[in-house]
């Protein structure tokens, strides 16, 4: 089996080493999205006047006035202190080409104490990457590569991504039996671990090569749950709606949302809503208070896409960073404002609180601030792999072209058995 798994991580390793080289490194940046964000644009991030903020929907309605061509899709209802509100915004449908129109930007920053706009920024954007737009831009080539819709598909990225994801998923138990002692003759007198045991070492007094492929070998080993718990969530969550939640909810018992219980609209078409934001954070605010959850309504969203709103209770700034899988939420219908579902955080069946740590666990998120660095530098060690994964492919490819070589010059036909690598 050793020849056959060798070759199957070659390969694999191959193929995916410049997708997992950009995703680590980008994964290691954006794990510190909003503290950069923060450094490199305090223009749009820090508030400007010091008071108490202006009502949110009033905000919202400042936003939609100064442009009629957007909505307002995501509204924080409190501000951090010091800080601006983010908006998210997306365009209308247009009805004289019934094309959905684009505006150019998709954050509006305000002063919550003014309502005064700080800037616009499209987040995401591909081109051109500014100080505003970098972070961002980082956090879509880290999923999608920014790989362009084509066909009316804007997913043929993250599909690219989630493939690959799953074969490194796969490798990383090849590589691991692959770092197992082989067995050889006179193995019986040594140990198991004896014979191991050199495979989690760095020797740095040997040649260059040898540090490298001790690099490669003993990273893998000491972080191999780690890598391996980024690799099958990157797959879950860029193959969520094809491949994961069917999968689990075939061996499992999974509580579907009110998004997997919805096909989405175009964006030409989107689902208008009937219902206001007020209403529906009215209804929410009362909903929790009568189950008893402590956090306050910390931000409301509207999917046109479903038609369905989103309220999420969490203090000013628990959307992002915080420890756990996340803050509660509640979802209503956009046409009608009834109630579709929830998300309890650590509540609900073993699968459903499986599929809630996907992110967290690949995000670090899961355990706060500790969580977040280890990730960062396991992001490093992916790239570092892919790097030494390739030159370890390399050196190897380079003495097997040398022997060919020395026996076609000493007589011997090039194709002739060559000893095992």
């Amino acid at each position: 089996m050793r020849p056959v798994f060798g070759f199957l991580h070659r390969w694999v390793g191959l193929l995916t080493a410049g997708f997992l080289f950009v995703s680590g490194v980008t994964g290691a940046v954006i794990s510190w999205d909003h503290e950069l964000d923060d450094l490199l644009n305090p223009h749009l991030m820090h508030a400007k006047v010091a008071g108490a903020p202006l009502a949110p929907l009033t905000l919202a309605a400042q936003v939609e006035a100064r442009d009629p061509r957007v909505q307002v899709t995501f509204l924080p209802l409190a501000p951090e202190p010091g800080e601006s509100l983010a908006l998210g915004v997306t365009g209308r449908v247009d009805p004289k080409t019934g094309r959905q129109i684009e505006p150019g930007y998709n954050q509006v920053f305000l002063d919550p104490a003014t309502g005064e706009e700080l800037g616009r920024r499209n987040w995401g954007a591909v081109w051109p990457i500014t100080t505003e737009t970098f972070v961002s831009f980082l956090y879509v080539l880290h999923y999608s590569l920014h790989i362009p819709e084509m066909w009316g598909i804007d997913r043929w990225g993250v599909w690219l991504m989630g493939v690959i994801a799953l074969l490194w998923t796969i490798d990383c138990f090849v590589g691991f039996y692959l770092t197992l002692p082989a067995a050889t003759k006179g193995a019986a007198r040594q140990s198991f671990w004896t014979r191991w045991k050199p495979a989690w070492k760095i020797k740095t007094s040997g040649s260059a090569y040898r540090v490298n492929v001790d690099v490669h070998r003993a990273f893998s080993l000491w972080l191999w749950g780690i890598l391996f718990t980024v690799a099958f969530t990157a797959f879950s969550l860029n193959l969520y709606s094809e491949v994961f939640y069917p999968v689990m909810s075939k061996v499992s018992q999974v509580t579907p949302t009110p998004f997997d219980q919805r096909t989405p609209h175009d964006r030409h078409d989107p689902v208008v809503p009937k219902i206001a934001y007020g209403p529906v954070i009215e209804t929410a605010r009362a909903e929790a208070a009568r189950r008893g959850w402590p956090a306050p309504a910390g931000g409301v969203f509207y999917s046109p896409d479903f038609g369905i709103y989103g309220v999420g209770f969490y203090a000013p700034g628990g959307d992002h960073g915080a420890g756990g899988v996340g803050p509660p939420y509640l979802y209503y219908d956009g046409v009608d404002g009834r109630l579709l579902g929830q998300r309890q955080p650590w509540k609900g069946t073993a699968a459903d609180i499986f599929v809630q740590a996907q992110f967290p666990l690949h995000s670090g998120r899961i355990l706060g601030l500790p969580g977040r660095i280890l990730i960062s530098f396991t992001g490093l060690v992916v790239a570092a792999l892919s790097v030494t994964g390739v030159v370890i492919w390399w050196k190897k490819r380079q003495a097997r072209v040398l022997r060919q070589r020395r026996r076609v010059v000493q007589g011997a036909p090039a194709g002739a058995p060559q000893p095992a690598e």
